[in-house]
């Protein structure tokens, strides 16, 4: 019965996409008949098989239908499950009176239309779970007269897709325009006086269903309902009163998925509001007892506020914020200030350009007041980040000379790899001709790579060479004057802040990208060499307890999913 669904209503909004599971614990509790009582006066499913089986007959006599071929008879092995007194399994050939896929129109001539006056085309993309989707709608400018019969819907229809990754999708055809439907989408046309069409729709769209159909499928490689099959299907049909009392329920229990739905919605909306906005109350404080009266404020309700995996990463970016701001660790007046290390790395540049180990570097645009998003304390500086680096990049040997990649012998970087934080191996090495003969250059053990352009989230990435690499074109290396270990940790931990604003000031069309130009220009805000060593081992420290959140998160959550598989288990026991 559909008791355990309102008492562990805690669990079900809890556990990762709990409510989801719960929709579909319903649906599997309505088709199985433990979702409502059964009634011992209710005409039992049998007697209405009779009525099917009669009107079938009468169809046939008149010529309106064909007479269906036998079907194999329904075998103990393979019923599913046990069912309750007065219910019955049958095969959908047996409540259907046709059951046919469609078929696209004769296309010499004919072309999609936007006239309403045309005639309605579905195919599979309309085709939702449970509900038509025609947003988007197709005509095709025919006569009645020139679609093929089988193909012609009547309200009341339902529709399922029999091919490819929306398989098993089914909606009922609830509108009166004259449509046809192609060879992708199913036709099943019952007897929606005897029978009810939502409890075979909710049916249809079970788990029980689905995995059902792919039990079925002629075509592992490409997912492909044949009719044959279909028309096998066992259906578990409950008498006629009880199919009333079931959708009805159904009904009952989705709408309060819906409002169980729509208010954990509103809850993330909100917890995600609060979060961003005590955390910038923290990036924005203008003194120290600002500051320390935002983290108040937070750490009182620490446990409450880091509860989701947006919530942890928005942490870390505040972490990492905090950092380059110089608000994370205290200052100290005794520090070397940051000019004074610029400085020492001008000095070091210009030993290597004379000595003819680097290229002197063209003059660098002033930094101007728009480029400081931030006031810094006494001792940093804004400065360019190629006046104390040196910016390259790479290329792509040419793929049609095979004796660049053979012996493949010098590690090569392209922009996919920079989503690891370290870079220890490639997936492609070149050979030393290619580096004789090609724009490729090795780079260093602790050079960064920030990829330039790339699919999906690589624009922007910064990874770490453990290796001696060259790289492709697509990627972006920083060499160090400075060696030091924290130097270098603080440029990173200073990308990794900058992500979404370097992936901002790309440009291009369909896929914009960065160039060297672009990353050469990055203002950074360098602190004291003692403060940057200061900055990242506190930002190593909160950013390993960011990961502990994580970790608490991720073992709760796999406790309520497990709870919640537990609640299914028991409830169709």
């Amino acid at each position: 019965m559909s008791q355990p669904i309102i008492e562990h209503l805690a669990i079900w909004t809890t556990a990762p996409k709990g409510i989801k599971k719960l929709r579909e614990l319903i649906l599997e509790l309505a088709v199985r008949g433990l979702l409502v009582p059964q009634e011992v006066n209710d005409e039992p499913a049998s007697e209405l098989l009779t009525k099917i089986a009669a009107e079938k007959a009468r169809l046939v006599s008149e010529g309106k239908i064909k007479a269906p071929k036998p079907l194999a008879k329904i075998s103990e092995e393979e019923k599913p499950f046990d069912l309750p007194t007065g219910w019955e399994f049958v095969r959908l050939d047996d409540l259907s009176q046709i059951i046919t896929k469609g078929s696209s129109p004769k296309w010499q001539g004919v072309s999609y239309t936007d006239n309403e006056n045309d005639v309605l085309f579905i195919t599979s993309e309309n085709v939702g779970g449970f509900s038509l989707k025609l947003e988007s709608k197709k005509y095709v400018a025919l006569k009645f007269n020139e679609i093929e019969p089988r193909s012609i819907l009547k309200n009341g229809d339902f529709l399922m897709n029999i091919v490819g990754g929306s398989i098993g999708r089914t909606a009922i055809y609830d509108i009166e325009a004259v449509a046809n439907i192609n060879q992708a989408v199913c036709l099943i046309r019952c007897f929606p006086e005897l029978l009810n069409s939502r409890f075979l729709l909710n049916f249809f769209n079970s788990k029980i269903c689905i995995s059902y159909m792919f039990d079925k499928q002629v075509d592992n490689a490409r997912a492909n309902l044949s009719m044959g099959n279909i028309s096998k299907f066992l259906i578990p049909l409950p008498p006629e009163q009880e199919q009333q009392r079931i959708v009805a329920k159904v009904d009952e229990l989705m709408q309060l998925c819906d409002r169980l739905e729509e208010k954990q919605n509103g809850s993330e909306v909100m917890h995600r509001q609060l979060v961003s906005c005590l955390l910038t109350t923290l990036t924005e404080a203008t003194d120290a007892q600002a500051f320390q009266a935002a983290w108040s404020r937070i750490a009182a309700n620490f446990d409450c506020l880091f509860t989701t995996e947006n919530s942890i990463e928005q942490l870390k970016q505040t972490i990492l914020q905090l950092a380059v701001m110089g608000k994370l660790v205290p200052q100290d007046p005794n520090d070397e200030p940051a000019s004074e290390l610029l400085n020492k790395i001008a000095t070091e540049k210009a030993r290597l350009i004379s000595e003819g180990k680097i290229k002197k570097q063209n003059p660098l645009p002033k930094i101007s007041e728009q480029e400081k998003p931030f006031s810094l304390p006494n001792g940093w500086e804004w400065v360019r980040i190629s006046t104390f680096t040196q910016i390259g990049t790479g290329s792509t040997p040419s793929r049609g000379n095979p004796l660049y990649y053979s012996p493949a012998e010098i590690s090569w970087v392209t922009s996919g790899e920079t989503q690891q934080d370290f870079i220890f191996e490639t997936r492609e090495k070149i050979s030393p001709l290619a580096l004789k003969e090609t724009n490729v250059s090795v780079y260093p053990i602790g050079s960064l790579v920030v990829a330039m352009y790339g699919q999906g989230k690589t624009r922007g990435q910064v990874s770490e060479l453990m290796i001696k690499a060259g790289t492709n074109q697509a990627c972006a290396v920083i060499q160090f004057i400075e060696q030091s270990e924290a130097h270098r940790k603080y440029i990173k931990l200073f990308y990794k802040k900058a992500y979404e604003e370097l992936r901002s000031n790309a440009a291009g069309g369909a896929q914009p990208n960065l160039n060297v130009g672009k990353i050469t220009l990055t203002v950074i805000p360098l602190p004291p060499l003692a403060e940057q060593h200061r900055i990242v081992t506190k930002v190593d420290e909160l950013l390993t307890l960011c990961e502990q959140l994580k970790t608490k998160l991720a073992t709760a959550q796999t406790l309520q999913q497990q709870l919640a598989e537990t609640l299914v288990q028991q409830a169709v026991a």
